[in-house]
């Protein structure tokens, strides 16, 4: 790098970091269960009584104006909440669907308990109470990131309730176990008590947008470091840690060969996103996350599934590049 080139770079960092800066300091301390903090739907809430705890889960309904009879259950990612969804939630209802967008247990507006053993198969039990609540007999099923393992685990554990079957991005095509050396729950725990808003935002910054920052993400750093500053964070942690203990110990990239629903894949190709990659050498790093080898193999083990490749997008297609998503996304829904 010559000198010119080397100050430039130089001077955008120290921008950035003086911006980031004036940014942090200017966060609001969130509630644990997000009390303080607006969804853009009207928030609903199911009683769950499971492992001898009471748990409140939240959701949001979304009617459309004019149904077309059908439905779409959209699951969200380990570092989101059901909030995220609101440019894709009034789409779909545009489009005649009505959307269900549950926070699951441990995220967003829903109980953080003190102790859960998490399981994918638990956690589709909780989103099946929902629709059940509801009287809905059968949903299209959406899962982004981690919301895809369990978008996964809910098709095969309720084939009869799956209208169709749509994996952004999701988490768990490959078996990170293989690679990555186990960390016990309290590894994670400890590591979650160290984020902060500036490790936060490096993190989606450099993971999710290419280097490239959008004032419209500043809100999905915010929700995360937000919940740092509150004196109940520890219990937020502790549940973050659990479930990533989840996301490792429970793959379910074997049982898609077993997925009868018509099934969407919609991968951005920039995405390298593979959890556990500091714990391993750089080669055996640049082996994970390769989505656009993942999308085409995860392709050939669904049988009869349909990919959409988005070119230079990263993990979050909804967000990054929503016309890109949304069109093929209620082409489908529509076949």
């Amino acid at each position: 790098m010559n000198l010119k080139k080397m100050m430039s770079f130089v001077l955008v960092s120290l921008s950035l970091i003086s911006i980031t800066t004036a940014q942090s300091s200017q966060l609001k301390e969130l509630d644990i269960n997000l009390e303080n903090y607006d969804y853009p739907f009207p928030v609903h809430f199911i009683t769950l009584n499971n492992q001898h705890v009471k748990l409140e889960m939240a959701y949001m309904d979304v009617h459309p104006e004019h149904p077309n009879g059908k439905n779409i259950l959209l699951l969200h990612g380990k570092n989101f909440n059901g909030a995220y969804w609101e440019q894709t939630a009034k789409r779909l209802a545009d489009e005649g669907f009505r959307v269900i967008i549950p926070d699951q247990i441990g995220f967003g507006k829903s109980t953080k308990p003190a102790n859960y053993q998490y399981t994918f198969q638990q956690l589709a039990l909780n989103t099946k109470a929902i629709l059940d609540s509801l009287g809905i007999e059968q949903t299209s099923v959406l899962g982004h990131s981690m919301g895809g393992m369990l978008a996964t685990r809910f098709v095969l554990m309720f084939p009869e309730r799956t209208d169709k079957f749509i994996l952004e991005n999701p988490i768990g095509l490959e078996d990170w176990k293989l690679k990555v050396p186990y960390k016990p729950v309290d590894w994670w725990y400890q590591s979650e008590l160290k984020k902060s808003y500036e490790g936060i935002k490096k993190y989606q910054l450099e993971s999710y947008y290419d280097n490239k920052w959008k004032p419209e993400y500043d809100e999905w750093v915010n929700l995360l470091a937000g919940w740092t500053l509150n004196t109940d964070y520890p219990i937020i942690a502790w549940n973050a840690a659990l479930t990533y203990d989840m996301i490792f110990t429970q793959p379910v990239c074997y049982e898609f060969k077993d997925v009868t629903a018509p099934t969407l894949l919609i991968i951005g190709q920039r995405d390298r996103t593979a959890l556990g990659k500091p714990l391993v050498s750089p080669e055996v790093r640049a082996t994970m996350g390769n989505y656009p080898e993942l999308g085409r193999q995860t392709q050939r083990e669904i049988k009869g599934s349909q990919l959409v490749e988005i070119d230079n997008i990263g993990h979050l297609p909804h967000i990054e590049a929503f016309d890109r998503f949304i069109e093929p996304l209620v082409k489908f829904l529509k076949e």
